[in-house]
C-alpha cells in the first residue's frame, strides 16, 4: 500500500486545523516531531522525530517508525532489542506540526535504549543554585550491554 499525505500548502488555514485532510507539515530537514506514550499508562515514553517515510510505514504497517537524527536513517522501534511498540492511535495537533503517538510497548516493556521504561527517567533539580539532574529511579528492564 502506497501512503500519500496532503500538501499543508495547498490548505487553507481553516482546513489545515479543522479540516480531514492529514497534511504533515514536516520541517526543513523533512521531520515531525513525535511524542510516544504508552497506552492505559498515558506515561510518556520517547520523544522522536519522523519523516513521511517513517510516517508511512508506521500508519502502513502498525508499528512504531521513526528516523534517527544521529544516525541519519530510518528505524524501525524494537527491530534489534525487540522492543516494538504497536500503534494504537496515531494524532496530530491542531496546525499538524506534531504527533502524538500512542503505543503498547512489547518486549520487556522498555521504550529507552538505556532499557529504562521511559527515556524521561532524571528530573531537574535546582539544589544550592546549580541545576543538576535527579534520577527517578526508574529502574533498567534490560541491559544495553547485552542487547545492542
Amino acid at each position: 500500500m502506497t501512503i500519500s499525505f496532503a500538501d499543508p500548502s495547498a490548505l487553507t488555514h481553516d482546513q489545515l486545523e479543522e479540516g480531514t485532510d492529514f497534511a504533515p507539515r514536516f520541517d526543513a530537514a523533512g521531520l515531525v516531531t513525535v511524542v510516544t506514550i504508552e497506552a492505559g499508562s498515558n506515561e510518556v515514553l520517547m520523544l522522536a522525530h519522523m519523516n513521511a517515510e517513517a510516517l508511512a510505514l508506521t500508519i502502513d504497517t502498525g508499528i512504531a517508525h521513526y528516523w534517527s537524527r544521529s544516525r541519519g536513517k530510518l528505524w524501525k522501534k524494537g527491530e534489534t532489542s525487540g522492543e516494538l511498540q504497536e500503534v494504537v492511535e496515531l494524532r496530530t495537533d491542531c496546525d499538524q506540526d506534531a504527533i502524538v503517538i500512542t503505543v503498547k510497548q512489547t518486549g520487556r516493556g522498555a521504550a529507552c535504549h538505556t532499557g529504562r521504561k521511559s527515556c524521561f527517567y532524571r528530573r531537574v533539580s535546582l539544589v544550592d543554585g546549580a541545576v543538576t539532574l535527579e534520577d527517578t529511579g526508574l529502574p533498567k528492564l534490560f541491559d544495553p550491554k547485552d542487547v545492542y
